[in-house]
């Protein structure tokens, strides 16, 4: 049981994600594929993105008790007897993966490493979260350093593509992440965190995330108003962005949580279809 519940400590889908996240950003960049470069990148971000989750854990734990969504996680449960010891494991992950990341990468690659789990660490969870609805707006940066720090492993020095991405990722967050507030909006509210649904309503939510999916589409086009991809890209984008605001308007008609789960689904879905865009664009054009 201690060995699971340390497991579920990682939160390895989100860890997975901003992986993939990173792995996009390399594919982008690299001229060359290198199969043990891959490798290396998804360990390191495993690692940073681990540790921001464990240290998550141990912060919100009170919260956690509180919410059905989170009520089963180890610590929330007590299933660990010394919830303290987990903050060595947060420390003992990043330091891991920001010492990978030296020495199979850069140090650029670390300082983003330790940017995105610092984002999410600390100014989401610590700072933000309990007392602002900018919380996911800037805790959301943690993805933005995903990206950066997968094209710092193919190219340290500041490039334009991978910082157009990372306007991206920084616009998808909340229009992913105030869906899935519409959905849990009661339970946010019981137990006070700030979420905008929770804040103005979930009509005025599903206007502000229209508005919000409005700039992220806007922004998914400047790689290619910029020259930086291909057309293969930009119909790409145009798909996955004419299919999210439709969602988004769904939303707007019916602020249901059903629709902000669907949106929230629907978010993912625009992602995906970026990426493979992305990939696409730059591998075979």
């Amino acid at each position: 049981m201690p060995f699971k519940s340390y497991i579920e400590l990682l939160k390895l889908r989100i860890g997975g994600m901003i992986a993939l996240t990173a792995v996009v950003a390399y594919l982008a960049m690299a001229e060359q594929v290198g199969i043990w470069h891959l490798a290396g990148l998804v360990v390191v971000m495993l690692l940073g993105a681990s540790s921001s989750a464990v240290f998550n854990h141990y912060y919100d734990r009170d919260i956690d008790r509180q919410m059905a969504r989170t009520s089963h996680r180890p610590l929330a449960c007590d299933l660990l007897a010394s919830p303290r010891r987990v903050l060595w494991l947060a420390a003992a992950l990043l330091l891991s993966g920001m010492t990978l990341a030296i020495w199979f990468f850069n140090p650029m690659v670390a300082m983003h490493l330790f940017f995105g789990a610092f984002f999410y660490g600390v100014v989401y969870t610590v700072w933000l979260k309990r007392r602002s609805w900018l919380n996911i707006v800037l805790g959301g940066l943690a993805g933005s350093f995903a990206v950066l720090a997968g094209a710092a492993s193919v190219r340290p020095e500041w490039c334009t593509l991978p910082l157009l991405l990372a306007l991206v990722l920084f616009f998808w967050t909340p229009s992913h992440f105030w869906s899935l507030a519409i959905y849990l909006k009661e339970e946010y509210s019981k137990v006070g965190i700030p979420m905008l649904p929770v804040l103005v309503g979930e009509q005025r939510a599903a206007w502000y995330i229209f508005l919000n999916t409005v700039l992220l589409v806007g922004s998914s086009l400047l790689p290619w108003l910029m020259g930086e991809l291909g057309t293969p890209y930009a119909v790409g984008a145009v798909i996955a962005g004419a299919l999210f605001l439709f969602g988004n308007w769904r939303m707007i008609q019916q602020p249901t949580r059903e629709m902000g789960w669907k949106n929230f689904t629907g978010s993912m879905r625009y992602l995906g279809i970026l990426f493979l865009a992305i990939v696409f664009d730059s591998r075979l054009f």
